[in-house]
């Protein structure tokens, strides 16, 4: 290899690398707190709660517990995970709306498609809406609206 060579690859890889660590940390992300939700059915209504989400392998999981009234006997809990990239999460930071899709699996067996969007409340910001669709069957969807919060997440100016 000539010196002329050998200088660009070097040139290159260093601003390669520099161009990596100019990019902000997603730390700060790995946790993701849901508040808990409720929505209506034909006469009653579906309450959801789900602990911290945490994050790994570019997805977040987590257990839920969803509680159908009056209908008791169709309570459910089991565990859900949503695929969110790194590429995803940058545009959250930068304010933009993101769409997401995962699946549920109950204890007892069942899974269910999630498809859902989270919309920061402005550019930076740790928290905002979000809106999850559970497929239950061909016919019958549940639609959640609620807010997520990064609580290890710096708000804009801090």
């Amino acid at each position: 290899m000539t010196r002329l060579s050998a200088r660009v690859l070097a040139l290159t890889l260093a601003l390669a690398g520099s161009a990596v660590a100019s990019e902000p940390d997603l730390r700060p992300y790995d946790r993701v707190e849901i508040a808990p939700t409720r929505t209506s059915i034909y006469i009653g209504s579906v309450s959801m709660t789900m602990p911290t989400f945490t994050r790994t392998g570019g997805a977040y999981e987590s257990s839920y517990a969803a509680k159908v009234f009056p209908f008791f006997f169709q309570n459910e809990t089991g565990r859900l995970r949503v695929e969110i990239s790194d590429a995803m999460l940058r545009q959250l930071e930068r304010g933009e709306r993101v769409t997401f899709s995962g699946q549920a699996v109950a204890t007892h067996g069942d899974e269910r498609r999630v498809e859902g969007h989270a919309t920061p409340a402005e550019p930076g910001a740790p928290h905002g809406a979000i809106k999850v669709r559970v497929f239950v069957s061909k016919r019958i969807e549940l639609i959640f609206n609620t807010t997520y919060r990064f609580p290890d997440a710096a708000a804009p100016g801090k």
